[in-house]
């Protein structure tokens, strides 16, 4: 643990300083601590009421969780409230450069943010009925299915990048956020149907089939019965999926021109 935080900590020390005291030659351990290079980030310009947008912010942020509390005492439905918290978080980082003039790192910020939960959304809602559907499935052909699934995604990413900037240049979509978020869930779309599937396979078919003699539909006892004991897997499975695509560099610089994420983008910060 202490060989692996190391860096990190020293790297965020380093931000805290100027950039004399971060290029000496002796290494600096007692400083007084500076967030200009955050600012310079992330804003043109420091606005006049800076501290004001932040206590709103921070605001919203308290109320959010509140609701959510609140929320189920009330028995509001759980999948209501984490899409309302959700929307709200997205509109209110959508709304940031109506107050405060960002810089282009904000930019990248909000095109990872818009990549990643759109890859993650496509992926899982793929990858369950996929996934679901071959844990049912008792035949070879299944199996064969998984095996070609797992060998395409084993696949160079220039053997992804090629085709899609092809299609992306005939279509108009090339450096758009909705060109990259297909390119990414269609190649992390194996392994996300790989993990669900086993998570599907745990599950026995009694309790679907006691829900199909109650009347129940197969979907209906997918949604209703099955998806609710899958939480767990799906969870662990979006999160495996949102480190993968939050990584991901060479499919999005070649799919893009300027409208980068931040894999891509800190690599003009490097030097």
């Amino acid at each position: 643990v202490i060989y692996n935080s190391v860096p990190f900590v020293w790297t965020f020390l380093q931000s805290l300083k100027t950039k004399k005291q971060a290029n000496s030659r002796t290494p600096l351990f007692w400083f007084e601590p500076t967030f200009e290079q955050y600012s310079e980030l992330w804003l043109e310009k420091v606005p006049e009421n800076f501290l004001v947008l932040v206590y709103t912010l921070i605001a919203i942020l308290i109320t959010l969780f509140l609701f959510s509390v609140i929320g189920k005492k009330l028995s509001i439905s759980s999948v209501a409230i984490r899409l309302i918290i959700l929307g709200t978080i997205v509109l209110m980082l959508l709304s940031i450069p109506l107050f405060v003039k960002t810089a282009e790192f904000y930019d990248y910020f909000v095109n990872t943010m818009i990549v990643a939960i759109g890859t993650v959304i496509i992926s899982i809602g793929i990858a369950s009925l996929s996934g679901y559907a071959l844990s049912r499935y008792l035949g070879i052909a299944g199996v064969i299915l998984i095996i070609l699934a797992l060998a395409f995604r084993s696949l160079p990413r220039m053997a992804f990048g090629l085709p899609y900037f092809w299609m992306g240049q005939i279509s108009g979509l090339y450096d758009s956020n909705f060109l990259v978020i297909i390119a990414l869930a269609a190649v992390n779309q194996p392994f996300a149907i790989y993990m669900l599937r086993s998570f599907f396979k745990d599950i026995p078919r009694e309790i679907e089939e006691a829900a199909m003699v109650d009347g129940a539909s197969r979907f209906e006892a997918f949604i209703k019965v099955i998806v609710p004991i899958m939480w767990p897997g799906i969870i662990t499975t979006s999160l495996f999926t949102l480190v993968l695509v939050y990584h991901e560099f060479l499919l999005v610089r070649i799919l893009t021109l300027k409208n980068w994420t931040l894999a891509v983008a800190m690599q003009q910060y490097l030097g």
